[in-house]
This record gives structure tokens, sequence and C-alpha cells, in this order.
């Protein structure tokens, strides 16, 4: 019997990937949001994930067994200006799609949180047991949603994974899937955007405690992310409990680094600028992946950084003067 997996934010850049992938593996794909994708995978509905009556439809019309919900306002700097909004998107949202679930019997979840539920780093690399204190109001809606969903749980005998991303990054060109935000704020693209339009690209903050100053990040393939999110459906499908997993690639690069490996890999000069570090911005985020590997039996195979780049810059539609962005050259067996 094909198995149905209603997908919010299914347009947007880790909820289309997902749903190629899923599509790979014969789920039937419902995709939830409110602007239509610009894929073909799965079925497409224009709407909101926190329209109860909307969602209730969608479970009940179409026997959905999990819901994976990715649909969320991601901006750091935003959620410091605007907090209203993302509470509005990232917690309300999430309590009526919840409520929706509640009703009509859907019990399975798999929730896109972030690293930012961490905070300031307390150590080298993150793991699922490291206290969770927030610097910044995205961060805490996503911790907000955690408890909701374990409360949930707990009272109504729903199952969840929740997975903690850190930096998605990369692309899959040949299936036309990678980063377009409006506005863009995720820092590869702006990379390569600086470079095409010829201007510094802004580093903010340069006294971080660092190697060298600058903030220290964990990229992780956003292909590595839908398999997690396949991994966490078959634990799910299979009875296994509710968890919380880091995914990450479980190496830290800077920014001024990723500068330097974007100009080796795709043959560019990319001057910088320093700014004022960015309220909100920890220095250090990190993931220790060692729960996900042995109780899911996920791994990144695709977070290479060289591959990672070389997939965003085939996609930017730059000049391919790169290097190969060939999977197959970076897949651990």
């Amino acid at each position: 019997m094909q198995r149905t997996v209603l997908i919010t934010g299914g347009s947007g850049y880790v909820g289309s990937v997902t749903a190629w992938l899923l599509v790979q593996y014969n789920y039937r794909v419902i995709i939830l949001d409110i602007k239509k994708p610009c894929h073909s995978f799965g079925y497409s509905i224009i709407g909101n994930a926190g329209d109860v009556r909307l969602v209730a439809s969608l479970c009940q019309e179409y026997s959905v067994n999990a819901i994976i919900h990715c649909a969320a306002s991601i901006e750091v700097g935003q959620s410091v200006k605007d907090p209203q909004l993302f509470y509005d998107n990232n917690v309300v949202v999430l309590l009526n799609l919840l409520q929706a679930m509640k009703a009509t019997g859907v019990k399975n979840i798999i929730f896109s949180s972030s690293a930012a539920v961490y905070g300031a780093a307390s150590s080298a690399s993150l793991s699922e047991e490291d206290p969770c204190r927030p610097v910044n109001p995205y961060g805490k809606t996503k911790l907000v949603g955690e408890y909701m969903l374990q409360d949930y749980a707990h009272a109504y005998h729903m199952r969840y994974i929740i997975l903690r991303y850190f930096n998605v990054a990369g692309a899959l060109p040949e299936h036309g899937l990678g980063e377009c935000h409006d506005p863009e704020t995720h820092i590869i693209p702006l990379i390569l955007r600086a470079a095409q339009e010829r201007k510094p690209f802004p580093i903010f903050g340069a006294q971080y405690q660092t190697k060298d100053g600058s903030c220290v990040r964990d990229y992780i393939h956003v292909l590595d992310i839908a398999y997690a999110h396949l991994k966490a459906l078959e634990h799910l499908e299979q009875g296994s409990p509710s968890d919380t997993f880091n995914i990450g690639s479980g190496r830290g690069i800077s920014v001024k680094e990723l500068v330097h490996i974007i100009e080796e890999n795709c043959h560019l000069s990319i001057p910088t600028s320093i700014r004022a570090g960015r309220m909100g911005d920890p220095a250090y985020l990190v993931a220790d992946i060692s729960k996900a590997a042995n109780i899911l039996g996920w791994q990144p195979r695709y977070s290479d950084i060289n591959y990672i780049i070389r997939s965003a810059f085939a996609y930017s539609g730059l000049p391919a003067r790169q290097a190969s962005a060939d999977r197959s050259a970076f897949l651990k067996e």
C-alpha cells in the first residue's frame, strides 16, 4: 500500500528536495504551501499550514500517514526585528497543525527544527543532550515547537521526530532544485551573488572566539537533509519511539574559510568587508551527529564542502568555470 506524506512548505528549499526524494521511494506526496511550487513532485495545494479546516480535509481526503512540517519563517536577523511574525508563523501555525492532526487521527509528524535552539555553543560539538538556550526569537520559536510536540505526543499518543538542522546548503542543479529565497538569506548564494555583482561580501563579526575571528558553522547538503527525513519516516513507520536528532556534517568551517573555498572551487576573486557582528549570532555551531547514525542509520553522504559549493555554483547560473558537480565523486559508500 502506498504511503502518503503531507509536506508543509513543500515549495521551499528543503521541502522541494524532500518531495523529490520521497517520490523516488514511492511515497505519495501532498504539498501544502502558500506559493505554487516550481516543481511537479507530488500533488500541490495552495494554502496555509495553519488553516485547521484545510489541513484536516487534506488528511482525510488523501489518507495522510505522516506530516513533514517544513513551513516556517527562518531568518535570524528578521526574527530580532519582528518577533511577532515568527511566533505567528512558527508557533501558532504548528499549534493549529497539531490540532488538525488530533482531529483526524494522524499520529506521526517530522518537525524541521534548528541548531538555533542551542544558542551559544557550550562544547566543541553540540549533542542533543546539550542545554537549549536560544539567543534569538527564531531559535526560541523552534524550541517552543519542540516542547509542543513533546506535550502533544504525551497527551494524545502522537509520535514525532525532531530534526535540528545545522546550515543547509547546496543544490540539485540537474533537477532544477536549489536555494532561491526572496530575500536571500543563506550565506553561500549571497557570496556567489556578491561575486556576480562584483561587490565586497560583508563578513559580520571578526572578533569571535574562533580560529580566525569569524563565525564557525556546520554545512549540510540539502539532499542529506532529505535523506534524514526519509530515515525519520521509516523510523516512525516501524513503530519506533519519538526522538530528536542533530542533522549536520559534523565539521565546522568559518566564514573566512568558506569564502576562500568558494574562490578555489569556482575560480572567483571575492573581496570582503568586515562589519559589526549581528545580534543573536552565536560564534560556533557544529553538530555531533553520532545519535542519528546510531539510531536512524543516517549519515551525510553529499556534504563534502567542495561538492556543496560546486552544486550551488552550478545552480546559480554563473559562468561554468568550476570543476564538475557530479555527486558520485563525493559519495560515501
